[in-house]
Parts: structure tokens; C-alpha cells; sequence
């Protein structure tokens, strides 16, 4: 056996090169316990990526459907916005109560609007469509929504495009030579 070997190896060996192979033999096992423990680290860390990663997969594997939904919630409230008069009452009640029940139903897989009007503009949450002139507002302030935005879970799966403000240039600091100034110097003439 193998045992048997290494003791009759030991006996013919001096002393000094046993403690040489000794030395020798603890530094291979502590540099091969030393890649175990590098292997078995590096395997927990692939096994908690691969659990995150299914994680957010699951988490998010409605977004695309959502996203395809965004267009009719549009278009139910361009609908309750371009209805008016008196004769269609009834429409009207009936668009707000299907707008209201679908966004309920897509708020509980995750769907949330994003709150713009009145806000200070993010670009990671607003698109800014124009710029308004407003000594109303503070500056970079969201003063019209265009079309809402949307989030999903902690992403937004799709920005609000916004009117956002801006302070009006005092007449004083417009210089004569504008084109502003020029076009109403023609239409003195």
C-alpha cells in the first residue's frame, strides 16, 4: 500500500531531507485547501448572482406586456380630456370608470404613474418636450404634462414628456439688434 511505501521510503531517507519533504508536502496541502476555498468562494458568489438575476427576471417579466398597454390608458385619457359637453355624460363616466379599474388591476402587477405636474424637472423621470415662460413657477418646474410616465417596480418604463418652465428674459435685457425687435420695427413701417 501506499502507507506501506512512504514508511519504508522514511527509514532509508536522512533526517534533514524528510523534514524537506515534510515542509515540502504542508505547503502543497496548504496551497491546495488555499484553491478550494477560492473555488468554493467563487461558487457562492455565481450561485447568489444566478438567484438575483432569476429574481429580477421574475420581478420584471410583465414589463413588456405593460409597456404594450401603455397606448390605450393614452388613449382613454385623451378621450375623458376631449369630452365636454352634457350629451356625453354617460361615455364619460364610463371611460373614467374603465381607465380607473384597468389602472388599479396593473398597480397591483407593479404599474405606477409617475407624478410630474408641479415637480421640479428629473430627466431620469421627465422628457422635456418645450420650455414655457412662467414668473409663476419656480425655473425647471413641470407645468404641463404631455403624456404621463410610468413606472415599473423601481424602473421607469417610460418618462413623462413635459412642458417644463423657465424665468421670461426682463424687455430691459432684450437687445435692439434681436430679430425680435427687428420684426416688429418692420411691422411699424
Amino acid at each position: 500500500s501506499l502507507q506501506e511505501l512512504a514508511a519504508s521510503v522514511s527509514e532509508t531517507l536522512p533526517e534533514e531531507t524528510k523534514e524537506e519533504i515534510d515542509a515540502e508536502l504542508k505547503e502543497a496541502l496548504k496551497e491546495a485547501n488555499e484553491k478550494h476555498m477560492r473555488l468554493y468562494a467563487e461558487f457562492d458568489n455565481y450561485r447568489k448572482k444566478v438567484a438575483k438575476d432569476k429574481e429580477e427576471l421574475v420581478r420584471y417579466a410583465n414589463e413588456n406586456v405593460l409597456y404594450e398597454i401603455l397606448p390605450s390608458i393614452d388613449h382613454l385619457d385623451i378621450a375623458l380630456k376631449h369630452t365636454s359637453n352634457d350629451s356625453s355624460k354617460g361615455i364619460l363616466e364610463g371611460v373614467e370608470n374603465t381607465l380607473r379599474e384597468l389602472l388599479r388591476t396593473l398597480e397591483k402587477f407593479g404599474l405606477k404613474r409617475i407624478d410630474a405636474l408641479g415637480k421640479p424637472f428629473d430627466p431620469e423621470f421627465h422628457h422635456a418636450m418645450t420650455q414655457v415662460e412662467r414668473d409663476d413657477v419656480e425655473d425647471k418646474t413641470v407645468v404641463e404634462e404631455l403624456r404621463r410616465g410610468y413606472m415599473f417596480g423601481d424602473r421607469v418604463l417610460r418618462a413623462s414628456l413635459v412642458a417644463v418652465s423657465k424665468r421670461p428674459v426682463p424687455a430691459a435685457d432684450i437687445d435692439e439688434s434681436t430679430e425680435y425687435n427687428e420684426y416688429n420695427k418692420k411691422e411699424d413701417l
